[in-house]
């Protein structure tokens, strides 16, 4: 596994906690900026909004400078906005500050997932894409807590200047451990680029990612009051059973990515329909602890870790250039906020089950999405069965 990996890990890893910290910081922004938590909450909208429409227009200024140099503009940039985070003085700097970090973060899991494509062994390609990944899981288990930590301990500012900490390290460590690669001529031409989306199966393809991820988020999204309203769980039980879950996304990303290169695709439809099981499983049990933790830890387990195989399909269908690895973390995004967003909705309505049975359905559509694929593949399978048989 080469070295540059596990450095690209570290960039998501200062990426991710950025994007989570207002998250755990809700309280402490709302009373800094005199605004309420609900325009807090915008600012999450807002840092969405940015990777998904305002990343990929910088990945495609970015389209004809070397790999090595592009990931430290996109850091510059990142940086720039931690940087105007921590000093910002009033609401409307703040949310510059979430637009800025951002586009910049969404363009950098595009050119971090084509960067590790291009330094990894055909074979091992899965892997590297899950170890990149696994910084998006480590940020969930470890950045977002260490963020409400620090910010609660030290202020607000605080985390955000440790994020351009780590945002710095991992820069210096880009620099210094990444190989310079000559720039993708076939990546560095847009009409090229463009050619790649003219596939109606690519898609589909996204849809499914889409899919995954908004029947993941609505859920996650509302997992704290699920848990004490529901489940009766006390807040201080709560980030204990949250660290749980992020161990199981780390667990089920590993296994993924040593899966996904021979089997994406399967993969996917069960990781689909196991989380069809545990998301209404959640619904139909939150109010017992014990079932309600288990099917949480499902979740974890065959959520967001489909992210190997999500990529493995998208490039096979597509390509690994950088413009449509950001377009479909653009995709992915866009889960995020469907699921959060529409969970939300769904609460006043059927409850705090709402979000659960929403996720439920979510899966649903995106095993629909794989059916033609999953047709397909079962056709060609009898085809060389009935070979063998002659």
């Amino acid at each position: 596994m080469p070295r540059s990996v596990y450095l690209l890990a570290l960039g998501v890893f200062a990426m991710v906690t950025s994007e989570f910290a207002v998250a755990g910081l809700m309280p402490q922004l709302a009373a800094g900026f005199g605004v309420t938590v609900s325009e807090v909450g915008y600012l999450i909208t807002a840092f969405g909004l940015a990777m998904s429409l305002v990343g990929p227009v910088l990945a495609v200024g970015l389209l004809r400078t070397r790999p090595k140099n592009a990931l430290l503009i996109v850091f510059a940039v990142f940086l720039t906005g931690n940087v105007l985070a921590a000093v910002s003085g009033g609401y409307t700097m703040m949310l510059i500050a979430r637009v800025i970090t951002g586009a910049a973060s969404q363009a950098f899991f595009g050119l971090a997932v084509s960067l590790c494509v291009r330094t990894a062994a055909p074979e091992v390609r899965g892997r590297a894409i899950a170890v990149v990944m696994n910084g998006l899981m480590l940020g969930t288990l470890l950045g977002l807590p260490l963020a409400t930590v620090t910010g609660e301990a030290l202020g607000w500012r605080a985390a955000f200047w440790a994020v351009s900490a780590v945002t710095v390290i991992a820069a210096a460590g880009i620099l210094a451990g990444v190989p310079d690669l000559a720039s993708d001529e076939a990546g560095g031409n847009f009409r090229a680029e463009l050619r790649g989306f003219a596939k109606p199966k690519l898609w589909l393809v996204f849809a499914t990612s889409t899919c995954i991820i908004g029947a993941t988020f609505a859920a996650f999204s509302y997992f704290s009051p699920i848990l004490t309203d529901l489940s009766g769980f006390g807040t201080g039980t709560v980030p204990l059973l949250l660290v749980a879950y992020g161990a199981a996304t780390l667990v089920g990303n590993t296994v993924v990515g040593r899966l996904a290169d021979r089997f994406a695709l399967p993969v996917l439809a069960s990781g689909l329909a196991l989380n069809i099981l545990f998301l209404a499983g959640f619904a139909l049990l939150a109010h017992l602890a014990v079932p309600a933790v288990l099917f949480m830890l499902g979740i974890g387990l065959v959520g967001v870790t489909m992210n190997p195989a999500m990529v493995t399909r998208v490039q096979r269908v597509g390509n690994a250039r950088p413009l449509l690895n950001t377009v479909h973390s653009s995709f992915i995004t866009f889960g995020v906020v469907i699921g959060s967003s529409v969970g939300g909705l769904a609460i006043p309505v059927f409850g705090l089950r709402g979000p659960l049975w929403l996720g439920a359905l979510l899966a649903v559509l995106g095993v629909l999405t794989l059916v033609p694929d999953l047709v397909k593949r079962s056709g060609s399978h009898r085809v060389e069965d009935l070979a063998e048989v002659s």
